[in-house]
């Protein structure tokens, strides 16, 4: 008996937002060799489907014991033959589709398919928390007659933008696209596309539209004043913010700022009633800034971070934490010698008095085109295996 490779490839790489179509072509090839000729080998039937998987921590989170319903109506059932063997629950099952039904291959022959599937527009993201990790993957099952299923998996990853189920939210009355188009030019008018949209949405709330002004301040007056150029950003890109501390009343002598991803559990999922959130971090900004009068701050997104959410059991919050070390004592300038020829050396205190200050910010993060994330993924398009 000659073995049968199956392989799929998932044609647009391995991201997608929730509502998009993803698209495997599966192939099916006899390895055998055709000469000399050997008898065609013979599947039973073969189906394709998409699985979530959660996962929680039973430190951090105590579920409630209804079971729990998928978006295609079924309920969450660990007998379905797409999560044999996997961890967690089955959040998400879509309904399996056949591929063929006793399909005979001859040596050297192949058989591809395509499977077509639309992701639920309600799907949770891709996550992996502290409590809570939401995985996806497309389930290939196969079976030659009097043998066990075999299961070929190919994880990808979802991210979720509300709203884009609503198409006519983001198209104007006439049914135009609300992005730029030249008058002079007579094009056909496009269908749009889940992408499509999901580009002009947030091309729309991540646009620059004022900058935002804070007078950073403690107990003993003003420490310094930061301004951000918007609130909301996209995947990847980053965050620009400018410090100012010509006119302050505490010197500050160094500041950090850290962009952070805040977990939090949902009351009445808490395994105790007190229980914190989950704080990361991921990137970070450090700066001495003594002596300085403008100063600027830079923090990049990675593409590969989830984007802010909410389900049922878990919250993901970003905010930008600042530490500032501020001089308890006032501390002298630079005198500048009054001769241009002339040079000078200041030397700092030996021992200087600091307090720690500090500050929470919150920001929105978005998804971004999934194309672009592509580049970053570390996950594979394709797998196979041999029956």
């Amino acid at each position: 008996m000659h073995q049968i490779e199956v392989n799929g490839v998932l044609q647009r790489g391995t991201i997608y937002l929730a509502g998009e179509t993803i698209e495997c072509v599966i192939t099916f090839s006899n390895r055998g060799n055709p000469i000399p000729f050997h008898g065609a080998e013979t599947l039973a039937w073969a189906s394709a489907q998409i699985h979530c998987q959660r996962t929680i921590s039973e430190s951090r989170v105590n579920l409630p014991t209804a079971p729990a319903i998928t978006p295609t109506g079924g309920t969450s059932s660990s007998s379905s033959s797409g999560i044999t063997g996997e961890r967690g629950t089955t959040v998400l099952s879509t309904k399996p589709k056949i591929l063929f039904c006793d399909l005979s291959l001859r040596p050297g022959e192949s058989k591809s398919f395509i499977y077509r599937e639309t992701i639920p527009s309600e799907a949770p993201p891709t996550f992996k928390g502290q409590a809570v990790k939401y995985a996806y993957k497309l389930t290939i099952g196969t079976q030659r007659v009097e043998t066990p299923t075999k299961l070929l998996r190919i994880p990808f990853r979802v991210l979720v933008l509300h709203g884009l189920n609503d198409i006519s939210v983001y198209t104007t009355g006439d049914g135009g696209e609300i992005s730029p188009t030249n008058p002079f030019q007579i094009t056909r008018k496009p269908e749009n596309t889940i992408c499509d949209i999901a580009l002009q949405v947030l091309s729309t709330v991540t646009a620059r539209k004022q900058p935002n002004f804070y007078n950073v301040t403690n107990s003993k007056g003003k420490v310094a004043r930061f301004c951000l150029f918007k609130q909301a950003y996209k995947l990847g890109e980053d965050i620009i913010g400018t410090f100012d501390f010509s006119d302050v009343d505490i010197p500050c002598v160094q500041y950090s700022v850290t962009l952070q991803s805040e977990e939090i559990v949902s009351e009445e999922c808490r395994h105790r009633p007190a229980q914190g959130s989950n704080i990361l971090n991921h990137t970070k900004h450090h700066q001495f800034c003594l002596h300085h009068k403008k100063t600027h701050m830079t923090l990049p997104i990675p593409l590969s971070v989830t984007p802010g959410f909410i389900t049922d059991i878990v919250c993901l919050r970003w905010r930008l934490h600042f530490e500032f070390i501020t001089s308890c004592n006032k501390i002298a300038d630079h005198a500048a010698p009054s001769e241009p020829s002339e040079s000078s050396t200041w030397r700092g205190p030996e021992k200087l008095e600091v307090e720690t200050m500090i500050w929470d910010m919150p920001v929105k993060i978005f998804a971004t085109n999934p194309l672009l994330s592509n580049g970053a993924s570390l996950l594979r398009n394709s797998s196979c295996m041999n029956v």
